[in-house]
Formats: C-alpha cells, structure tokens, sequence
C-alpha cells in the first residue's frame, strides 16, 4: 500500500492560480509514476496529468496543457500539481494516484493502483 494525501484544494474564481500537493509518508514516491485525475459531479474520472519517477516523462491532458504543471521532489516524497487559469467547468475532486506498473495507459485510471481521498477545487464565474 501506498498511503497518499492530496491537499492544497479551495476556492477560487475563475483565472485565479492554485497548487495541489500530494504526499506520502513512510513510502518512497521514486519508484512510482504518478498521476493526477479530477472527477467532476455526474462525470468520469479525468486524466490530468502525469509524471514518471524521475521526472523526466510529463503529459498532460489536451484541456489543460499549457496551464497546468506537474512536478515532484522526491527528497520530500511530493508530487506538485500547479494550476493556472482556472475555468469554472474544471470544479472537481482532484485524486492524485501512484502508478505501480498496473495494465493501461497513461490516462487510464486503471494504470493507478494507489490513490489519495482527493481534494476539492471549486471555481466560481
């Protein structure tokens, strides 16, 4: 098991910037890719992003490239998630999630085998 806790989520208005964190304890994060996934009401899991152990392999989702990044510090066991220009439609339930080497793509929530509670982001209009 891998025990992660997402923290970092509010409210904002729309444009406004906000960072998520993700962090573990008792584990090391380097050996896992990480992901980032959002779940709005009545909807699907999102693929957001995702971050191989080292850092060197980044994608994102097409809705949010170009104003969302990814990092991580392993030192600190953190996976980062910074969010710029925040959109009303993207008012979600951010889960962060580890990738240890399940079946799926990158996006796919079926990559992920460990995932936090998740954080709340709302964006008001």
């Amino acid at each position: 098991q891998v025990p992660l806790v997402e923290s970092g989520g509010g409210s904002v208005q729309a444009g406004d910037s906000l960072g998520l964190s993700c962090a573990t304890s008792g584990r090391t994060l380097i050996t896992y890719a990480m992901g980032w996934f959002r779940q709005a009401p009545g909807k699907e899991r999102e693929f957001v992003a995702r971050i191989s152990g080292f850092g060197g392999s980044i994608y994102y989702g097409d809705s949010v490239k170009g104003r969302f990044t990814i990092s991580r510090d392993n030192a600190r066991n953190t996976v980062y998630l910074q969010m710029n220009s925040l959109k009303p439609e993207e008012t979600a339930i951010y889960y962060c999630a580890a990738d240890a080497g399940g079946n799926g793509r990158y996006y796919e929530t079926k990559k992920y085998s460990f995932w936090g509670q998740g954080t709340q982001v709302t964006v008001s209009s």
